[in-house]
């Protein structure tokens, strides 16, 4: 069917198809090409214009209108420039989510900067590895996480101007202070800079599949299409108001939930972090019409106490990935939710999916119309190392329907076709890892997203799980490798090997790691320095001390068995630890606490 033919189904019918949601979508980013010096902040500024003193930004700390937003970004603009800020050149951000974030990379990326997201659970060596991948020429750091920045300090490299935002410091300046004495007017022609949606605007972090993360390229072209993509595909509009209660620093809650609701002149409400307590207050309170989710946060809400206010909501449209099909009915059900819009996709990557049909448990499809525009494909896979396998010729093998197999997705040989962009990482070796080259012919390249769907006879796609030595938990990624280095770090441990283990009722893996000792292991300051050193997702839910580590033939650590084994203590003649939430300490694991943890009597 061409895309005219489904116009026309979807005119004729006057309902709301799925078709029609991609063809909105479609319609909002085509003329995003043919434009390349209006990027989002340029957006920002037109939004401004158009819906003055309509609500754009609301959250407890303060709310803008649109006019106060472009105004608030304008002054940061203004400091750049005269912080003589060249093209290019990084200012890192740490700070939590409110609306003053968006303002300040809104602003220094209208002047050409480009402004790194750093995630604000990061500690010690794990923040300043982020800082350090980028050189910032500077940083401003909220004054509730100066205490992180002062621990990770030692580790940096110098060179960047430190800014302070919400606090007096006495080594640094007061960012928040400093932007009052700049105007908030539009830019003058003079002050404008060249940009382009082909420069590079953020910095945001991901694990990929292995090692430490790694700094992914954000241009004005992607924050365009992630904007105006969704908010075709949700339907956005001036009557809308967005509860966006996931962390800023990432592409979902920093840019799609934000960007797709300002472009059709809506609202979006910015909490600091998700509570199970008051997010029905909440969504009441703001007269929330859509919510962006990931899997965990609707799990948490359908297994807790009815809430006063769980009925009273004016909910059309729920948005987000990770919601299991367990969990899904139940979620939709009692919670009244019309719409449930699941989707899949990476910020680094060029692949995404859309679940616009509601199908319980899929991540998404490609309509047979567009399949050309954004082609993706399962290839086979060697079940002990993950790589792809090759057929006689060296080509890649394609998955039968319903057959496991890595996602992966074409390689644009130009930015402007749409879709299958690919703009890497920081470092050119980090990109050329995520590459699969001659898939399915000489001089191909296909993009690698590092996890394992399948695909059933309709073209639904289903997670199945993630390649490599990352798992994710809580919504976030854990590289295994960087948990590990910071576990040999503890003077009793020889060796440790990470992995994940899944958990029933939970999202994702957790965290276990088997750990070989070499003496006077102190297991009360093991989870100190896990504590100081690892945000709260990072750290091992289970601990396996070994007399010694299983490796391979050619000496590397194996995780095979680990994986098969679990955390059983039925099967496991090892002691076993369990990192017990309540207690707030590492516990030895015994059959009654494994059942308990099993059937969910002790919430992970």
């Amino acid at each position: 069917m061409s895309l005219s033919d489904v116009a026309a189904a979807s005119e004729n019918t006057g309902q709301p198809t799925p078709a029609r949601a991609w063809l909105r979508a479609l319609e909002m980013t085509a003329p995003i090409a043919d434009n390349p010096t209006r990027t989002l902040p340029r957006v920002v500024q037109e939004l401004a214009e158009k819906f003055g003193d309509a609500p754009a930004l609301l959250s407890e700390r303060e709310c803008w209108s649109f006019r106060q937003l472009a105004e608030r970004a304008n002054r940061y603009s203004r400091w750049a420039l005269e912080q003589d800020l060249a093209s290019g050149e990084v200012v890192a951000l740490i700070m939590p989510n409110r609306p003053e974030y968006l303002a300040i990379w809104l602003g220094i990326t209208t002047v050409g900067g480009v402004v790194s997201l750093i995630n604000t659970n990061l500690l010690g060596r794990s923040l300043a590895d982020c800082l350090n991948l980028v050189a910032p020429r500077h940083i401003i750091v909220a004054t509730e996480l100066a205490d992180a920045f002062a621990i990770a300090s030692p580790d940096m490299k110098p060179g960047a101007a430190v800014w302070s935002h919400g606090s007096e410091h006495d080594r640094f300046a007061r960012i928040d202070r400093a932007i009052e004495r700049y105007s908030g007017a539009t830019l003058t022609s003079f002050e404008r800079r060249d940009v382009t949606i082909d420069d590079r605007a953020l910095y945001m972090y991901t694990s990929g599949t292995t090692g430490s993360p790694k700094a992914a390229i954000i241009d004005h072209r992607r924050l365009m299409m992630w904007s105006h993509w969704f908010a075709g595909m949700m339907n956005t509009g001036p009557a809308d108001r967005m509860y966006n209660c996931l962390p800023l620093y990432h592409s979902v809650g920093g840019v799609v939930a934000t960007g797709a609701l300002l472009v059709n002149g809506g609202s979006v409400v910015i909490r600091e972090k998700f509570s199970v307590g008051e997010f029905w207050t909440d969504i009441v309170r703001w007269d929330c019409t859509v919510v962006q989710y990931i899997g965990e946060l609707c799990r948490y809400l359908t297994n807790a106490p009815t809430h006063v206010h769980e009925g009273a909501h004016r909910i059309r449209l729920c948005c987000g990935n990770g919601l299991r099909a367990d969990v899904w009915n139940r979620f939709k059900a009692r919670f009244r939710i019309p719409q449930i819009l699941e989707f899949y996709a990476a910020t680094e990557g060029n692949i995404s999916l859309y679940n616009a049909e509601g199908k319980p448990g899929a991540i998404g499809r490609i309509p047979s119309f567009l399949a050309h525009r954004f082609p993706a494909v399962l290839v086979k896979v060697d079940g002990d190392t993950a790589a792809p396998l090759r057929d006689a010729s060296g080509h890649c093998i394609r998955c039968a329907a319903d057959e496991t197999g890595l996602a992966i997705s074409r390689i644009a040989r130009t930015a402007s076709e749409a879709g299958g962009h690919f703009a890497g990482y920081t470092s050119r070796e980090d990109t050329e890892k995520k590459i699969l080259r001659n898939v399915f012919a000489d001089g191909d390249a296909w993009f690698s997203t590092g996890d394992l769907m399948r695909r059933d006879k309709q073209g639904y796609f289903y997670f199945v799980d993630r390649t490599g030595d990352t798992f994710r938990w809580k919504g976030e990624n854990v590289s295994t490798a960087e948990v590990a280095d910071v576990i040999a770090t503890f003077p009793a441990v020889a060796e440790a090997n990470v992995y994940g283990v899944s958990v029933p009722g939970t999202e994702g893996r957790a965290g276990m790691a088997a750990l070989v000792l070499k003496g006077g292991f102190d297991l009360p300051a093991f989870r100190r320095h896990l504590v100081e050193r690892l945000p709260a997702y990072a750290r091992p839910l289970f601990l396996r001390i070994k007399p010694a580590m299983d490796l391979t033939v050619t000496f590397k650590q194996t995780k095979s068995g680990l994986l098969a084994d679990g955390y059983d203590p039925s099967v496991i003649d090892d002691v076993l630890y369990f990192n017990h939430p309540e207690r707030q300490a590492f516990v030895p694991l015994d059959p009654t606490l494994h059942d308990d943890i099993r059937n969910g009597r002790i919430r992970v």
